[in-house]
């Protein structure tokens, strides 16, 4: 008799992988970076500010008119040099927190396409230390300096941000993880869907919507400001803390628009919801109601880095859309990376292509139930977060409605 090999769990996929860096924390000017603790596993984890750049009125309208690519930015984003990215316009506060300024345009397509030398090899182009290049051609990679909070000094950077707190977000993170562990830093795919979420407040606005892969819970806690109720979702004890510590930190903004934001654990590779209430961040039976009750959206940044965790990812939208008694919309934030890979001697983006080809698969499904409309979104409304919006951040749609 053969015996099958127990079900692992989503957060026990091996990787063969070295340290990943998101580029957000790479790319970023800062003054110093604050490591306020060590988790659980031992992994510094630091605390960023997020620059909101909207006005009084984006925060009341159900969605700002869309502009040209070019041109997103709703407001010049504040100067490096000057240091006052973390304080409201006109404060004349410096910030000495690790704020999200994108630095030289390097958004075009151009900046992606693979650079080939004389013998037709990967030329791989570094950006300059700012130690070395006193004039560097791009932004330069600020060595980083960590310094570890005293338990008075926990609210420096609450201190720098008093000019209008509704204008950041605190995000506790960590940098430089296993692939893993990647769902602990801050992502680009995050930040455009958060913008997205800002633009769109109309499709938001009093519904319950869960997250899918929510890591630091940045996008669940932008879509708080205007949703009813958010299920911010993943796994593992550590990043589900860290989640919730992040909540916390930001209670203020989802308080302003009269929503909540629950912790829970969802494992993309389990059919059915931990209800286990010995376990960490299990659900209710109240709260398991209710998300199938009330829930319209879905929504996920970044989750598609391996194969089999976004097969598992897939299957999971179809099974909630399924289980759902209202008819909902999947809102997915992917970044196309490209990649040298010794298989194809060659860049290549395997894992946004596999993403594709599940789009493809789940919009063909029939099973006389449910059809899947899968449109992709134009990356052409404001932008409310300094980041660097390149070409490569994609927004797809995903409507799912009852076959009649």
């Amino acid at each position: 008799m053969v015996q099958l090999a127990p079900a692992i769990a989503m957060d026990e996929v091996t990787f063969r992988s070295d340290t990943v860096l998101s580029d957000v924390h790479l790319y970023t000017p800062n003054h110093r970076h604050l490591m306020v603790r060590l988790n659980s596993v031992g992994q510094p984890v630091f605390l960023s500010q997020f620059k909101l750049l909207w006005s009084q009125d984006s925060r009341t309208d159900s969605g700002a008119k869309g502009g040209d690519h070019g041109d997103v930015h709703t407001k010049e984003p504040p100067s490096a040099e000057t240091g006052s990215t973390g304080s409201p316009p006109g404060s004349g506060r410096s910030n000495e927190g690790f704020s999200l300024q994108a630095g030289a345009d390097t958004t075009g397509w151009e900046a992606a396409e693979a650079q080939l030398d004389e013998d037709g090899d990967l030329d791989v182009v570094r950006r300059p230390r700012a130690a070395s290049d006193p004039n560097p051609a791009g932004p330069p990679r600020d060595k980083v300096h960590p310094m570890i909070l005293a338990q008075e000094e926990d609210d420096v950077l609450g201190e720098e941000a008093q000019g209008n707190p509704h204008d950041i977000i605190r995000i506790e993170h960590t940098m430089a993880t296993p692939l893993e562990d990647v769902g602990k830093q801050v992502w680009r795919g995050a930040l455009l869907l958060a913008d997205y979420i800002l633009f769109r407040q109309d499709l938001f606005r009093g519904c319950t919507a869960l997250e899918l892969g929510a890591g630091t819970g940045l996008a669940s806690i932008i879509a708080a400001t205007v949703a009813r109720t958010v299920y911010c979702t993943d796994v593992g004890a550590d990043l589900l803390a860290m989640c919730q510590r992040n909540i916390a930190l930001n209670s203020h903004l989802a308080a302003a628009g009269g929503g909540v934001v629950k912790v829970k654990e969802l494992d993309w590779l389990k059919d059915d919801l931990c209800t286990d209430p010995e376990v960490p961040f299990s659900w209710s039976q109240e709260e398991i109601s209710d998300l199938y009750d009330h829930t319209t959206i879905l929504f996920a940044a970044e989750v598609f880095y391996d194969d089999d965790l976004t097969d598992a990812v897939f299957k999971t939208l179809s099974r909630l859309a399924h289980r759902l008694k209202n008819a909902c919309t999947a809102i997915l934030s992917v970044e196309k990376r490209l990649n040298f890979t010794l298989r194809h001697l060659d860049v290549t983006c395997e894992a946004y292509d596999h993403f594709r080809s599940c789009l493809r698969a789940l919009e063909q499904l029939a099973d006389g139930k449910l059809r899947f409309v899968v449109e992709p979104v134009e990356a052409s409304f404001p932008q409310l977060l300094v980041y660097e919006r390149i070409q490569q951040l994609e927004l797809w749609k995903i409507i799912a409605e009852p076959v009649t």
